[in-house]
C-alpha cells in the first residue's frame, strides 16, 4: 500500500515535535514493513530541512533529510505536476496542489498530513497520523 507523508509529518519527526512526533513517528516507523510503500516529495524534503535547519543547524539538519530520504521513496514532480497543480482551480495552495499530484503519481492510496483541511479537493483519502494508525495500520 502505497502512502504520501506531507511535510508537517516529516517536520514533527525531524524537530521531535510533541504530541505529533509520537504518531508521526510510529508512521515513519512502517518504511520497513513489506505491507507499506512511504513515498515523499523533494518539496516536502526541502521544507522538513528548512525546519530543522532551524532546531538543529544546517549540518546536523542536512544528515537527518539524508537518514530519511533513504528509508522512504521520493515521489517524482515534474512538468506535468507543476501544470496541473497551477491550473486547478479548485486548488487554492500551490503546493499542496503539487504534493497531491506527486502522491497521485506515484499511485498513493492514502495522504498522511496534520492538515487534512488543506486537501479539501483529493480524491485521494486524507489522514492524520494518528487516524491512519488507527484505521489502516493492522
Amino acid at each position: 500500500m502505497n502512502v504520501f507523508l506531507d511535510a508537517n509529518i516529516l517536520v514533527s519527526v525531524l524537530n521531535r515535535e510533541y504530541p505529533l512526533y509520537e504518531y508521526s513517528a510510529r508512521v515513519l516507523s512502517l518504511a520497513g514493513s513489506s505491507r507499506y510503500k512511504l513515498y515523499t516529495s523533494p518539496l516536502c524534503l526541502a521544507i522538513a530541512c528548512y525546519f530543522s535547519e532551524k532546531k538543529s543547524g544546517p549540518t546536523l539538519a542536512k544528515r537527518k533529510v539524508s537518514v530519511l530520504s533513504q528509508k522512504i521513496n521520493i515521489a517524482a514532480m515534474d512538468e506535468e505536476i507543476v501544470r496541473k497543480a497551477a491550473t486547478n482551480k479548485t486548488i487554492h495552495d500551490f503546493e499542496d496542489g503539487l504534493e497531491y499530484y506527486a502522491a497521485q503519481k506515484a499511485k498513493c492510496r492514502y495522504i498522511v498530513t496534520e492538515d487534512v483541511r488543506d486537501y479539501f479537493f483529493s480524491e485521494i483519502e486524507v489522514l492524520t497520523a494518528e487516524q491512519f494508525l488507527k484505521s489502516k495500520v493492522l
